[in-house]
């Protein structure tokens, strides 16, 4: 024979009997408190219509601000995340012990308010921290770039903090929730290094967003590659090179590149070197940093830094020239450099300054140490200098 009490159907029974109690002690405690409990549903209700208000309120919010990442925007969606039964629980646990409520149905009201409170809480953390990861990429381009790993994003989070409110509502049940947290644990670690390359990709995409080392457009230098970026995706970011051809690194890889952003210039710093002849008179030396200073400030968008004379060079006297362009544009600077440069050639003409290239000078010397010439020195005659003697053989 079976016992009832330890089986399914005892357990049904079981429930059921005390549910038929409940109702029963519902129903005298309306009957002996019709006035307490009136009382208390009118409380209830003013609450929850008060909730529902501000519920509603951040619902409106939300629609006139489509678009908006604010933090009034965040916290306006999460109270519009905020469900009726947990509004309803709410209003009944606060006017539940004012009303004289019977010991059991006033158990089941603790226990049904710390069951939607607790998933409540887990759905405006949800809310909250999507809003911050939003909130903080800002921007078209990373709201676009974010849209791609929303999806997961959202999946994980909900995961987690269901699996956080699931254990918090056991315990206050009273069940020993032990067990199930290690493994939650081992499972979590398992997912984690079954999935490490897309975890790590992941983040590395986030990182990118939050961080903005680079924006779509930005052209940047990495490896012995340079080019604008096209896309930041999910796993990767494909980058337009110089060349012409599309490349895509993994976001794991690029951020372990040293990165250089060539679209936060807001000047760019231009070197030249260029040499004098060593027959240049010292005066002339002295004057050279003051011309192309003149010629430097002559030029719209360019900023004179210095110009010295540094080393005696091998064939010349070498000078280090320096200026600044006002734009971050390429071809804006290259071009400035060029008018610089042709106006420099312009004036060192005017002035007879001679640059340098260079040269190896060859001295021949006598026995005597005496330098001789290479060549006869030619006979000054009544006829003019006389042409040099060549001897036949």
């Amino acid at each position: 024979m079976t016992d009832r009490s330890t089986g399914p159907a005892g357990a049904a029974e079981d429930l059921s009997a005390q549910a038929a109690s409940l109702m029963r002690q519902a129903s005298a405690w309306i009957a002996d408190n019709s006035l307490g409990v009136l009382t208390a549903a009118l409380a209830g209700t003013v609450i929850a219509l008060a909730l529902i208000g501000i519920r509603s309120f951040g619902a409106r919010w939300v629609a006139r601000n489509t678009g908006d990442v604010h933090w009034r925007s965040v916290f306006a969606r999460t109270i519009a995340r905020t469900s009726l039964f947990f509004i309803v629980m709410c209003a009944a646990e606060l006017v539940a012990e004012h009303a004289a409520t019977p010991r059991d149905l006033l158990r089941l009201i603790n226990i049904l308010f710390v069951i939607s409170a607790t998933f409540q809480v887990a759905i405006w953390a949800r809310e909250l921290i999507l809003g911050a990861i939003e909130h903080r990429a800002g921007g078209s381009d990373e709201q676009s770039t974010l849209g791609s790993a929303i999806g997961i994003i959202r999946l994980l989070v909900t995961i987690g903090l269901f699996a956080i409110a699931i254990v918090v509502i056991l315990d206050n049940l009273g069940v020993n929730v032990t067990g199930l947290v290690a493994g939650l644990g081992i499972g979590g670690i398992a997912i984690g290094l079954a999935a490490q390359g897309i975890f790590s990709d992941l983040f590395a995409a986030l990182a990118i967003i939050f961080d903005k080392p680079f924006r779509r457009g930005d052209t940047i230098h990495f490896g012995t590659i340079t080019g604008t970026v096209e896309r930041i995706g999910l796993k990767t970011t494909r980058v337009r090179s110089l060349q012409g051809e599309q490349v895509v690194i993994s976001n794991t890889k690029l951020l372990d590149e040293r990165v250089h952003n060539y679209a936060l210039f807001e000047r760019r710093r231009i070197v030249m070197n260029f040499g004098l002849v060593y027959q240049t008179p010292p005066a002339m030396l002295a004057r050279i940093g003051a011309e192309v200073k003149e010629i430097v400030e002559q030029r719209d968008g360019a900023t004179f830094d210095r110009c010295h004379a540094y080393q005696f060079g091998a064939s010349s006297i070498d000078y280090e020239f320096v200026f600044h362009v006002e734009t971050a544009d390429i071809d804006a600077a290259m071009q400035a450099r060029q008018d610089i440069m042709i106006a420099i050639m312009r004036r060192f003409r005017e002035l007879g300054a001679e640059f340098a290239y260079p040269t190896q000078t060859t001295f021949t010397a006598a026995p005597d140490g005496r330098l001789v010439m290479p060549y006869a020195e030619p006979r000054i005659g009544p006829e003019g200098p006389s042409k040099p003697h060549i001897v036949q053989r």
